[in-house]
């Protein structure tokens, strides 16, 4: 059994060991022991929890290195992300992409479609930007910003001792902002996100 996979597909799920336990009618503990322990269940059991996470039985037991039902996670590509709603109240989705399951399971993750200039040429105008979500970031790495609560925004931050500066990489099109900590607090402004991906759609 392989354990490793069984507790990405639970993570991904959303779903607590317990949970699993009750919809495969096991203890709780005896996931634990499938997890980290590698234990195999029974072919009943090891039927029930393939047809739950729509995955092959050799899949779950490290028989093959690729799942035959599915290739990825699929992640929502959202129209746009304003302050007050969380994430995954959202319904304004336009399309869905897949993630592997190893960047799936370093935690929850959206896309959005770019729009403007301000990042040209890293980033272009309809480019899909994969993005996990946190609330905090590297500094000089790209960031989903929410500012005095507009529609997000995605720029290159800046982190000094005083505040956060926002930078757009096509500076002609976008001058740099700085906010300071207490602009972050009143107005305010907050990340959202860290883009680890940019997916570009040719014509």
């Amino acid at each position: 059994m392989r354990g490793d996979r069984l507790k990405i597909l639970r993570v991904n799920k959303k779903i607590s060991q317990q949970q699993l336990a009750d919809v495969l009618g096991v203890d709780r503990t005896m996931i634990g022991k499938y997890e980290i322990k590698n234990n195999t269940p029974s072919d009943e059991i090891l039927t029930k929890m393939a047809n739950f996470f729509d995955v092959e039985k050799a899949f779950l037991l490290g028989v093959e290195e690729k799942k035959n039902k599915k290739t990825g996670i699929k992640i929502p590509v959202l129209g746009r992300v304003v302050a007050g709603i969380p994430i995954e109240a959202i319904t304004e989705i336009l399309d869905y992409e897949e993630i592997t399951e190893k960047l799936a399971a370093t935690g929850e993750f959206f896309a959005l479609i770019a729009k403007g200039d301000s990042m040209n040429p890293t980033i272009i105008d309809g480019d899909v930007l994969i993005i996990r979500q946190q609330t905090t970031i590297e500094d000089g790495r790209v960031a989903i910003v929410l500012v005095d609560g507009l529609d997000a925004t995605v720029k290159r931050v800046h982190i000094t001792a005083g505040g956060i500066t926002l930078i757009g990489d096509n500076p002609s099109v976008y001058t740099p902002h700085f906010y300071t900590n207490e602009e972050i607090s009143t107005l305010p402004v907050k990340i959202i996100g860290k883009v680890v991906e940019i997916r570009r759609k040719m014509i």
